[in-house]
C-alpha cells in the first residue's frame, strides 16, 4: 500500500486539517515530533521518505476522516523474476488500465513466462485492496512496471583456454491497483 500524494495533497487543503496535527496522528516508534511532520510533509510532495507504511496510511486516513481507499494504491512486487525485462514489459504493457477481472483473465490464459508472476503480484495487490473494503467492480490496474534487476553472471567455456560471457536478466515486477472515481 502506498499513498497518493496528490490525493492526499488536496484533502489536507480541503478538510482544514493542519501538517501538525497530521503529523501528530501519525507519529510512532522511530518517527516522532518533527520528524512526523518532515514525513507527512514529504508524503504530500511525493517523496517516500521515511517509507509511508500502512499503519501510517490508516492513520492519516482516521485523521483526515477519509477511508484508506481514498489516498491508497495497492501496490505489489515479484522481485528477481527470471526473465528478461523486455520480455515481461510485453506482459505488463498487456494489462495496464484494464479492470482487474479483465487483467487476471488475460494473464491466466496468456503464453508468456512473465504472467505467472504478474499474476502472483496482481493477485496480492488485489487481496490488499480487499482488506480494505474497496469496491471490485471499480478497480483497475494503474501502474504495471518492469524495472531492471541484477543479471546472473555465467561463462561459456571455448576454445585455446577463453571464456564468453552469458548474462542471464532478471527483473521487478511492480503492479497497483486504485479505484476508480
Amino acid at each position: 500500500m502506498k499513498v497518493q500524494s496528490n490525493k492526499l495533497k488536496a484533502l489536507i487543503a480541503s478538510s482544514g486539517v493542519s501538517v501538525e496535527q497530521l503529523g501528530a496522528a501519525v507519529e510512532r516508534s522511530g518517527l516522532r515530533g518533527d520528524d512526523a511532520v518532515k514525513a507527512v510533509r514529504n508524503w504530500a510532495a511525493g517523496r517516500d521518505h521515511p517509507r509511508c507504511k500502512a499503519a501510517d496510511i490508516r492513520a492519516l486516513a482516521g485523521a483526515l476522516g477519509v477511508s484508506v481507499k481514498d489516498i491508497a494504491k495497492f501496490t505489489s512486487e515479484v522481485k528477481f523474476h527470471r526473465g528478461s525485462p523486455l520480455k515481461a514489459r510485453l506482459v505488463a504493457d498487456m494489462i495496464r488500465g484494464k479492470q482487474v477481472a479483465e487483467a487476471m483473465e488475460m494473464l491466466t490464459f496468456s503464453t508468456k513466462r512473465a504472467a505467472t508472476n504478474m499474476q502472483k503480484a496482481l493477485a496480492a495487490a488485489y487481496a490488499e485492496a480487499e482488506m480494505n473494503d474497496v469496491d471490485d467492480s471499480k478497480l483497475y490496474v494503474a501502474e504495471s512496471r518492469v524495472d531492471e534487476g541484477p543479471p546472473i553472471k555465467r561463462f561459456r567455456p571455448k576454445d585455446r583456454g577463453r571464456a564468453h560471457p552469458i548474462l542471464k536478466r532478471t527483473s521487478h515486477l511492480t503492479v497497483s491497483i486504485e479505484e476508480r472515481s
